[in-house]
């Protein structure tokens, strides 16, 4: 271990005194985070000697000298929010500056009151206090993914959603995690617990911004999703960080009995971002699908790791990945599908396609497969390729701009994506991304 490293571990150790100092948290909490904090120390970041991480190289977030932002954000416009927030969830959001909870920007009034939508730390106050010891990092035992550990050592603001038996939220609940950009050195652990119980449902939107662009800071969250049998959770994951920021996230779902998990990642912003997608089809009958667009330019390199676990009989999964990299960027993804031996009758499929506007841009995939089980049907695929010249002929021959030309063919490459997205405001701004990315005008 460098010394370097060595030294951010001691940062990280000496953080987490001080923000155990201030005490008031139950003991049982205390003990997790302390566990946590010691599994971190222990392992300390990865390199790129780990195969995991074989191709992201997460030393400027090890030599980063961030710290929590505190119980108080950095200054900012408070009515700079409202363009972050999405028209479907004016009275449904709760959102959070720097990592800290602002019930001042936050609105629950239209969801139902059997619906329990609050801050992690009324949660822990509350009469759901036991909901969330029984299920906070539970999916994390024995974990040896070193951000998940630092974030749980730093848990101590997020969002607790608890949906019981047969209570459906009609309206998204979007959760808005954004960046003040005040200073360059603040971390944010957003913590994010969903526990839906028996034919229950909701649609989150997690979304993540900033409100300063040339802010440099490091975004580490942590979502955990507990669904029921025959629950329903839709779940939208937005990430437009700042163009200097670091975005380390990881998403896990446990799914019971003919339970319905259905995760859409979208990847726009930060400078360095990884996402792990960890679903558990714990029982028979379950379902999810896992699908993403990652978006990357000039400089930015994009991260996802995923691995759908198919642990009992007649479960089905869908998995479709859609990068698009210009410029000198970089993507990474590696998706793997584990099915045991008891999952007989398995129904699994994969796909990772992505599309090179740059000779300079580059993408490393890895599509996975291990079968335990000897009555399934599964496949995978990847493909990584540039525009076609002559489509790129047809049109332009027919009078379209260059860049119209290009990027309608690159919308049509997103739009399998894009046209999953159910929610309109999300739709809008990917149509935005996509279309202006390259400063082609569709009126041009």
């Amino acid at each position: 271990m460098t010394a370097e490293a060595t030294t951010e571990k001691s940062l990280y150790a000496e953080l987490f005194d001080e923000t155990s100092a201030r005490g008031g948290e139950p003991e049982w909490l205390a003990r997790l985070r302390s566990d946590a904090l010691e599994r971190f120390e222990r392992g300390g970041f990865p390199t790129t000697d780990d195969e995991d991480w074989k191709y992201t190289n997460v030393a400027p977030v090890a030599r980063g000298n961030f710290r929590p932002a505190g119980d108080e954000a950095g200054a900012f416009d408070a009515s700079l929010v409202d363009a972050f927030v999405y028209e479907e969830s004016r009275r449904s959001r709760l959102v959070f500056v720097d990592g800290v909870f602002r019930a001042d920007l936050s609105s629950t009034e239209g969801l139902p009151t059997e619906a329990v939508v609050t801050d992690l730390r009324s949660a822990l106050e509350g009469p759901h206090a036991e909901v969330v010891r029984e299920h906070l990092a539970r999916s994390q035992e024995h974990d040896r993914d070193s951000f998940t550990s630092l974030n749980t050592a730093f848990v101590r603001d997020g969002a607790f959603l608890f949906l019981p038996k047969g209570v459906v939220a009609p309206a998204p609940i979007q959760l808005l995690f954004l960046a003040s950009g005040a200073r360059d050195d603040v971390a944010a652990f957003p913590r994010v617990l969903v526990v839906a119980e028996r034919d229950s449902g909701a649609t989150i939107l997690e979304s993540y911004a900033s409100l300063n662009e040339a802010a440099a800071y490091f975004t580490n969250s942590v979502v955990e999703s507990f669904v029921g049998e025959g629950a329903r959770v839709v779940h939208y994951k937005v990430q437009r960080e700042g163009e200097r920021a670091f975005h380390v996230a990881s998403t896990r779902a446990a799914l019971a009995r003919s339970a319905s998990y259905d995760l859409t990642t979208v990847t726009l912003g930060a400078r360095l971002s990884r996402h792990g997608v960890e679903v558990r089809l714990a029982a028979e009958g379950a379902e999810c699908w896992v699908d993403g667009l990652y978006l990357v330019g000039d400089g930015q390199h994009a991260d996802t790791h995923s691995l759908i676990d198919h642990q009992s009989p007649r479960c089905t999964s869908h998995q479709n990945y859609k990068g698009i990299l210009d410029g000198r960027s970089r993507a990474v993804f590696n998706g793997s599908v584990f099915v045991r031996r008891d999952a007989q009758q398995t129904d699994a499929f994969q796909s990772n396609k992505n599309l090179l506007l740059s000779p300079e841009a580059r993408v490393d995939t890895k599509p996975q497969l291990e079968i335990f089980a000897d009555d399934v049907k599964c496949a995978h695929g990847a493909t990584v390729g540039q525009l076609e010249e002559e489509e790129l002929f047809y049109l332009t021959s027919r009078g379209l701009h260059p860049d119209l030309a290009r990027n309608l063919l690159t919308y049509g490459f997103a739009e399998e994506i894009v046209e999953k997205v159910k929610i309109e405001s999300i739709k809008r701004q990917l149509d935005s991304a996509i279309l202006n990315r390259l400063q082609a005008d569709l009126e041009v």
